[in-house]
This record gives C-alpha cells, sequence and structure tokens, in this order.
C-alpha cells in the first residue's frame, strides 16, 4: 500500500518533481537521474568558498588570461560576480549552461587539485545553491561576467572574509595559510593556475577601477572586460557596470573616474610580491651585490609592469617592452621604454 501511494503521488509531481524512476518495495526506490543529479549538486557546493573556485575554474577552462571577482555581502546576501577575458557563451546558452551535464569540454575534461573538471555540474550545482546565478554579459569571443548570490543562513561562508592568508615557499612549493575564506580560496587557485592567468579579488569598486585600467579603450575594444575602459562619464561607468552585473552608486562611479579608488594588483603578486620585496630589503641592509635568479626578475618586472600601467594610461604614454630589471650593491634599477601616445 505505501509503495503504491508513492508511485501514485511521485506521477503527479511535474518537471523535476518525478523523482522516483522505479518503486522496488520495502521502503526502496530507484531515484530518476535528474533527482540523483540534484542531490549530489547539492552536496558538490557545501560553502560559498567552493562556489568560487568552481567559478574560477569555468573562467581558467575558457581560456582567460585574465578573471575579476568582485565580492560583497549584505545581510544575510553574499553576492560574487565573475568577470574573465576569456571564449565566451553564445547567447542562446546563458541559460542552458546551468543545465545538468551541459559542457564546453567534450574532449577536455581536466583534472586538478580539486578534482575532475568538466562534467558539465559544476554551474549547475552553484544554480542548485544558489537564490540566482545569471550570466549577465557574454557572447563568443568577449569573455563572460556570471553573477550569482548566496543566502548565508543557508549555505555557509567563513566568518572572516577580510583576512588575507600568507603564503610560504619552500623548494618551489607555496603553502597557503589563513581562514579559509574567499580570499584565501583565490589565492589557492591563483597560485595553481600561475603560468596560465591572473586573478584579482575585491570589492566591486575596486574591481571595476582594476577594469578601467586593463581595458582596451581604443575603438576596436570588442570584449565584456573592455566597458569599462571606455565609459566616458560616472552615468556611463554606472551603466557599464550594471550590465556586467555589478550596481553602483553614482557617487562611487564618480570617485571611480577621478582614479579616487586604486585599482587592483593581481593576488598572486600581491602576496608573494610583498615577501620578496622583503627579502630585497634585508638583502641591501647587509650591503652585498644583489644577485636574483630569472624567476624573481621576471615576477618583479610583472609586478612593476602592473603598476606602470596606471601611469602609462593617465601620461598618454605607450611602453614598448618589458621592463629591464638589474640588480647590483645596495640599488635595484627598474627601466621602462615607452612612445608618446600622440
Amino acid at each position: 500500500m505505501g509503495d503504491d501511494l508513492l508511485q501514485f503521488v511521485s506521477s503527479f509531481e511535474g518537471g523535476d518533481g518525478l523523482r522516483v524512476e522505479e518503486t522496488l518495495g520495502g521502503g526502496y526506490v530507484r531515484l530518476r537521474v535528474s533527482e540523483a543529479e540534484r542531490r549530489q549538486a547539492k552536496h558538490d557546493i557545501r560553502c560559498v568558498e567552493d562556489a568560487v573556485i568552481e567559478l574560477l575554474r569555468n573562467a581558467r577552462d575558457a581560456g582567460a588570461h585574465h578573471i575579476f571577482v568582485a565580492t560583497s555581502r549584505e545581510g544575510d546576501v553574499r553576492t560574487i560576480c565573475v568577470i574573465d577575458d576569456g571564449s565566451g557563451i553564445p547567447q542562446s546558452m546563458h541559460q542552458r549552461v546551468f543545465d545538468a551535464r551541459v559542457t564546453s569540454k567534450l574532449d577536455s575534461m581536466l583534472m586538478d587539485r580539486w578534482g575532475v573538471h568538466g562534467r558539465g555540474m559544476a554551474l549547475y550545482s552553484i544554480a542548485q545553491n544558489a537564490l540566482e546565478a545569471r550570466v549577465m554579459s557574454s557572447g563568443v569571443g568577449m569573455g563572460t561576467s556570471l553573477r550569482c548570490t548566496f543566502d548565508v543562513s543557508t549555505i555557509q561562508e567563513r566568518a572572516d572574509q577580510s583576512t588575507w592568508p600568507t603564503v610560504t615557499n619552500a623548494n618551489g612549493d607555496f603553502a597557503v595559510r589563513g581562514p579559509r575564506n574567499i580570499l584565501r580560496a583565490s589565492v589557492e587557485f591563483a597560485l595553481e593556475a600561475k603560468d596560465v592567468c591572473n586573478v584579482y579579488v575585491g570589492s566591486p569598486s575596486e574591481i571595476i577601477a582594476t577594469l578601467r585600467t586593463h581595458g582596451n579603450c581604443g575603438m576596436d575594444a570588442a570584449r565584456i572586460v573592455d566597458g569599462p575602459s571606455m565609459a566616458k562619464d560616472a552615468r556611463e561607468l554606472r551603466h557599464v557596470s550594471e550590465a556586467l552585473g555589478i550596481e553602483m552608486s553614482q557617487r562611487t562611479a564618480h570617485r571611480i573616474m577621478k582614479n579616487q579608488i586604486a585599482p587592483l594588483v593581481n593576488v598572486r603578486s600581491k602576496l608573494i610580491g610583498t615577501r620578496r620585496a622583503k627579502a630585497i630589503d634585508s638583502s641591501t641592509v647587509m650591503e652585498r651585490t644583489l644577485s636574483l635568479s630569472q624567476e624573481d626578475k621576471e615576477l618583479f618586472a610583472h609586478l612593476m609592469e602592473q603598476d606602470f600601467a596606471a601611469i602609462a594610461k593617465k601620461y598618454y604614454v605607450i611602453p614598448t617592452g618589458r621592463p629591464r630589471i638589474t640588480a647590483g650593491k645596495g640599488r635595484i634599477t627598474v627601466t621602462f621604454e615607452y612612445l608618446d601616445d600622440d
């Protein structure tokens, strides 16, 4: 009688409510594939930090070289907006990418420290755990902006979301320590993907300020990451930002336009660069001739290149190559070559 009732009730449920494929007796049932997937998806994302990792992995696998993570919280609602310069999503797939088993990686499934990626379950799992998950803006070759909101009273996140982790290097292997928050998740991913892409994480206003620095403001700019750099005034910047999924006040938009909100450096440079700078300071105090490894020169050049980009844009100059780093007794010299942008 109980099994018959279960079968009768399930037959009247619609859509994803058709949970049971077969009643086996004795209280046992065989779940439909859709219900089994839904339950697995709920398990895949156990906290907000898990969702951030999946969003970063998706952007990486889309060929992104730069990934921008804007994060904010209001009450119990955490909003994550991930913007990348990857291959983008066709308009026709903006909603379907959140369906189970939908993937663009038929022949390119990846294995990384977080497991298998390419099953077509990441965005589905996020959508099952989020209040809302949307592709805000994307197109083929244009990159993607994807926004998710979470109720942190139902899906947990670390209480401390402001403390940056510390990074130590032992024989080339980086160790990350600190609260397992969104910042740490971003840093761990950035270290894992150091040869593939750079990650920037901050408040919504910091991310827009960073996009203004990194975007291509020329007439041929077509990627969504270029939008903020092409805005002519605060009103237009606000409109462009909202299209990306980042809401801001007119006052904040004005502050960004006046360069009152500093752009971010990527998280790997922020942490490893700080540690290396301390090592350099201690070396010069010893008054010896400093010899930097090629790896350290490359990292230092990258840091300087990031910082010089904002200056070059402000003063209308065009860098003609990477900065040259030379080190000697008590001195490190950084040389930039540039052309005037007439």
